[in-house]
């Protein structure tokens, strides 16, 4: 068999838990049509350590949007992501886990994507660096403060695939965080589950002053953003040193993404009082966005506050196998 026929399968464990089904089947049809060496990794060192000594395999990710994000920080944390040519089987239980590999071109379905993992092309892609190395495949999003976003879809993320997602309250290896996600009220929803819920309710009625206990609590797993909720966001948003917007324009929500071409696809969307205000749009090489505290989307992450990031595009940094 050639290079090309030998692959390097890595199978999220996650992946494995809510899909096994999924995961078989791209197992079968992978080593029906090439040689395959299955890695089954617990934890995000044997994830990387597997993916850096894939020696001339070609890497293969069964997995999430997460997954696949945290393949393409590793080796470009490596320095080898021009080299590599990569491949995603999404498997999910939600459709929007996998939002991100289908805006790319991969195909929905275990079987159909394990073929296009055989019979496909590696495609050149740009992506998103910021200037923390945090790497964006998909686009970078910031609603406004204290509102749940625009209806685009909340499938979205943080500083993307740079392995920080315990900023948006989950671990970097995917777990379940003391956090909840965006609630719409400015901050992250508490991670009480119903059936707690109502034993702590009960127990409040029967001692009043565990309510106040809990309320203390739960004010404290929420933890708050420390920018005050409600409004339009003021922001200063620069395209190549271009300033598209200033602080005293207030804006409804930022969108940046790779657009092809070496360039990012920036659009703004001011607020309007009355009259609707037309989106800024613009192409870019390097995008700046600052101002006070705001938190930030890039594809499966959320970050923040921060007070300014800066996103330049790479173009053609990352390969990925798609289909003809």
């Amino acid at each position: 068999m050639s290079a090309r026929d030998q692959l390097l399968v890595v199978i999220d464990p996650v992946a494995r838990r809510t899909d096994g089904e999924s995961v078989r089947i791209a197992k079968d049809v992978l080593g029906a049509g090439a040689g395959v060496k299955l890695c089954l990794p617990e934890g995000p060192e044997e994830f990387a350590k597997a993916l850096l000594r894939r020696g001339a395999r070609r890497p293969v990710v069964v997995g999430d949007d997460r997954a696949l994000l945290r393949a393409v920080s590793i080796l470009h944390q490596e320095r080898g992501l021009g080299s590599a040519v990569l491949s995603v089987v999404p498997v999910a239980q939600a459709a929007a886990a996998v939002r991100l590999a289908r805006e790319l071109g991969v195909p929905a379905g275990a079987v159909a994507a394990a073929r296009a993992v055989l019979e496909g092309v590696p495609r050149r892609l740009d992506l998103l660096v910021d200037d923390r190395d945090g790497v964006v495949l998909g686009d970078v999003r910031i609603p406004p403060v204290g509102a749940g976003g625009d209806g685009r879809g909340t499938g979205g993320g943080g500083s993307a695939g740079d392995g920080r997602g315990a900023e948006d309250g989950r671990g970097a290896w995917g777990g379940e965080g003391g956090r909840g996600p965006w609630d719409g009220s400015g901050g992250f929803g508490g991670g009480f589950g119903d059936e707690a819920g109502g034993r702590g309710a009960a127990a409040g009625e029967r001692h009043p002053w565990l309510r106040t206990c809990q309320s203390l609590v739960r004010t404290l797993g929420v933890r708050p953003s420390r920018v005050a909720p409600g409004g339009p966001s003021r922001l200063r948003v620069e395209a190549d040193g271009v300033t598209l917007v200033d602080l005293d324009q207030p804006v409804e929500g930022v969108y940046v993404r790779p657009g092809g071409g070496g360039l990012a696809r920036v659009e703004v969307l001011p607020a309007s009082v009355g009259a609707q205000i037309a989106p800024v749009r613009a192409r870019a090489r390097s995008v700046t966005v600052s101002g006070p505290d705001f938190r930030y989307r890039a594809d499966t992450l959320v970050t923040g506050p921060v007070r300014t990031r800066t996103w330049q595009v790479r173009a053609q940094a990352w390969r990925l196998t798609l289909p003809r």
